[in-house]
């Protein structure tokens, strides 16, 4: 499969041509964004930035140095279900390309991203050290009373590594999986699989 080459902003025509399966590299501007800033956007904080079609990173970043020199020593992704309850206010507000992190999301951003044109991209987990290397430098740190890890980091990247697993259509290669898995389940069991042990 092709690598496929992205550069933010992201337009809806761009994200209309993305599916599920598509490995991409991103290149341009990105934010993190965790609990703190998530739960400030949804209800009715305005971003210090323009977030229209910029990659919201669900990410605490270890960041060293001192103000106007800051580099970022690890960014590795953070469980995006953490942001289940925010996340489809955020789209809906305020128009992001693309959300990052890791593990999918739940329905109410399934439907936000089919709504708006947004596209859910899974960062790999465990190489921190390695997506750090992709940070080219740190553009702007905003939010800062909510603690270094909960900040806003605006962060330009280059050729940060992703698959897309949740596209605008309403395809999620979570649920596949999920739904593939306890296929197996069943099958096995020869019988529904509820959860508990077999008998």
């Amino acid at each position: 499969m092709d690598l496929i080459h992205l550069t933010t902003p992201l337009f809806p025509e761009v994200v209309r041509g993305l599916a599920i399966g598509d490995m991409v590299d991103l290149t341009g501007t990105i934010v993190t964004g965790r609990d703190q800033v998530h739960k400030y956007l949804a209800s009715g904080g305005k971003p210090p930035v323009d977030l229209s079609g910029l990659g919201i990173y669900h990410c605490g970043p270890v960041v060293v140095g001192k103000e106007g020199h800051w580099r970022i020593s690890a960014a590795g992704p953070t469980t995006s279900m953490r942001e289940e309850p925010y996340q489809a206010e955020v789209i809906e507000r305020f128009r992001p390309g693309a959300i990052l992190g890791k593990g999918g999301m739940g329905e109410k951003t399934r439907a936000a991203l089919m709504a708006h044109d947004c596209v859910y991209l899974h960062v790999t987990g465990g190489a921190a050290q390695f997506l750090a290397e992709r940070i080219v430098r740190v553009e702007a740190v905003y939010l800062q009373e909510f603690g270094q890890p909960e900040a806003m980091w605006v962060l330009s990247v280059r050729n940060l590594p992703a698959l897309v697993t949740m596209d605008c259509r309403g395809s999620s290669l979570h649920e596949r999986v999920r739904e593939e898995s306890l296929a197996g389940l069943n099958a096995a069991y020869g019988a529904p699989f509820t959860g508990g042990h077999p008998r």
